[in-house]
Order: structure tokens, then C-alpha cells, then sequence
């Protein structure tokens, strides 16, 4: 015998027997008990909360490191504001003896003429 190619309504047929079929498995189905629904609905709001809780923490170390390094570039721009000030401040030391030594000299200059003038 050799193989027939199906018809149209050959393979309707055999759909709609496959769904029947199927949906007979369905109905076959036992119901699902509430115990078991409340208890995968507690698990899924459980995980749902940890999920939200890893996220906030997340989030939280995030900002906290954010502030960490502004408070790391202020304490590095106060320590150059310090260095620059003290460099400064340096520098107005050495003119202010430079100055005093100036003025010495000169004072020693004049006490110099003066006794030149004394000798005359």
C-alpha cells in the first residue's frame, strides 16, 4: 500500500482532534490549591522586598561613595587652598626680610656717613 496524501478535511480532522484531546488534558487538571497560590504569592512579595531592599542598598552605597569623593575633592582643593596660602605667606616673609635688611643696610650706611660726618 502506498502513502496517501492527506486531504483538507483529513487534516481539519485531525486538528480538531488534537484540541478536543488537549483540552480534555486541561480539564483533567487538577484544581490548584489556595494554600499553595498564598504561598507562592508570599514568596513572590518576599522576593519582590528583598529585590527592593538589594536595590535601595544599592543605592545608598552608590550615594555614599558619590560623597565620599566630593568630601575627598574638597579636602584635596582646602589642602591646595592651605599650600598656595602658605607658599604666600612664605613669600611675604622673605620680602618683609628682605625689606629689614634693606633697612638695615641703610641704617648702617647712614650710622656709616654720620660718623664720617662726625670726623670732619
Amino acid at each position: 500500500m502506498a502513502y496517501k496524501e492527506p486531504t483538507f478535511s483529513d487534516r481539519a480532522a485531525l486538528s480538531a482532534q488534537a484540541k478536543q484531546k488537549a483540552l480534555e488534558k486541561l480539564k483533567a487538571k487538577p484544581a490548584v490549591d489556595p494554600a499553595i497560590v498564598a504561598a507562592r504569592t508570599a514568596a513572590r512579595e518576599a522576593k519582590e522586598a528583598a529585590e527592593a531592599e538589594k536595590r535601595e542598598a544599592k543605592r545608598l552605597a552608590l550615594e555614599q561613595a558619590r560623597q565620599e569623593k566630593l568630601d575627598a575633592i574638597e579636602a584635596a582643593r582646602q589642602a591646595e587652598l592651605a599650600a598656595i596660602e602658605a607658599a604666600a605667606a612664605e613669600k611675604n616673609a622673605a620680602v618683609e626680610r628682605t625689606k629689614m635688611s634693606l633697612m638695615e643696610a641703610k641704617a648702617a650706611r647712614d650710622a656709616r656717613y654720620a660718623a664720617r660726618k662726625n670726623r670732619k
